[in-house]
């Protein structure tokens, strides 16, 4: 009984010293077999491999492109205008015995660190070379400088055993400070553009006012000139056309003024007047109903027609007043009410 338990012991160490003895590597690592420190084995190869239990350890590493963000630096370009960069790398393990004797036990922690400060030593030595403005970096010229930066960078990072794919930048912005004076300055340069914009503006509508005011002012003027123009010829007219007309009889025309200028004088406030017959107002009005009454009108040549159309228009002066109106028109339109009745 006691030798079964003894060779059941054994068979158990035998087992777990065969399993510890064993080791699977995955398609996506490196792995190193180190004894007391000292690397023995190297296996780069997917698969299964054997180490002496309790003596040799297997250390793996990430055998794929790996990303490192950089930390936010500060970088003055030779135009004396800061900037604040952080950038981004992808890197591989590429010699794992090389990585193991550089970084030691720290591993890919350590390696971070030392090839951040690499990255970020050549970014502050190509963006503050000569000739690297602030312009340059912030135009299409960015690539190739990240690409200057990886080549420099590359050559470090292969004592570390580490192979550097690619480099980029990732955020070049202008330090606060400096941020908010530049959109300080642009924004005076905006208010000053639509500052001129809006006084072109208000100097187009004031010529355009002006000329639409001067063209007014030439219509109203070239309007009164003919109107003036208009009415001076029919007030010709009419003087002709008078004259015609009261030429051939004087006396009429005497009479006819009388008529007018007592219409025009009794008015509502003053409708008694107190006139002597031989008073120029009134003498041709009397002297037209005396007994030998009107002159002969001399005969003219014209028809009925022409003597119509050059007669005055008859009609009430607008000096009456309304009730004497009133009673002027109230004949006329009873008889057409006595006729419709």
């Amino acid at each position: 009984m006691r030798g079964a338990t003894i060779a059941l012991i054994a068979a158990f160490v035998a087992v777990v010293g065969a399993l510890s003895a064993l080791f699977i590597v995955d398609e996506r690592e490196k792995a190193l077999v180190l004894q007391f420190g000292q690397i023995k084995q190297v296996r780069e190869e997917p698969g299964l491999g054997f180490k002496i239990p309790f003596i040799q350890e297997v250390v793996k590493y990430d055998d794929r492109i790996l990303s490192l963000d950089t930390d936010t630096i500060e970088v003055t370009p030779s135009d004396d205008r800061r900037l604040v960069v952080d950038a981004f790398a992808r890197y591989r393990i590429s010699d794992v015995v090389q990585f193991r004797q550089a970084v030691g036990v720290g591993g890919i922690r350590a390696a971070e660190d030392r090839l951040s400060s690499i990255l970020n030593a050549q970014i502050r030595e190509v963006l503050g070379a000569d000739q690297v403005t602030s312009d340059t970096i912030l135009s299409s010229e960015r690539r190739d400088l990240a690409l200057r930066i990886r080549n420099q960078a590359r050559t470090e990072a292969e004592s570390l055993g580490l192979q550097i794919v690619d480099v980029r930048l990732k955020q070049t912005n202008l330090p606060r400070q400096n941020l908010d004076a530049t959109f300080a300055r642009m924004r005076a340069e905006r208010e000053r553009e639509a500052a001129d914009e809006i006084a072109r503006g208000n100097e187009a509508a004031q010529r355009v006012r002006a000329a639409a005011d001067r063209t007014v002012v030439e219509t109203t003027s070239t309007a009164n000139r003919d109107a003036d123009v208009i009415r001076g010829e029919a007030d010709a007219e009419r003087n002709r056309v008078y004259a015609e007309a009261f030429g051939g009889n004087p006396e009429f025309f005497a009479f006819y003024r009388s008529l007018s200028t007592l219409e025009r004088t009794l008015q509502q406030s003053n409708s008694t007047m107190v006139i002597s017959p031989d008073s120029e107002l009134v003498a041709p009005l009397f002297g037209a109903v005396r007994a030998d009454g009107l002159s002969a009108v001399e005969e003219i040549d014209l028809d009925i027609e022409t003597l119509r159309n050059m007669a005055p228009e008859a009609g009430t002066s607008p000096d009456l007043p309304d009730d004497a109106r009133q009673q002027l028109e109230a004949p006329a339109e009873a008889p057409a009410n006595e006729a419709s009745n």
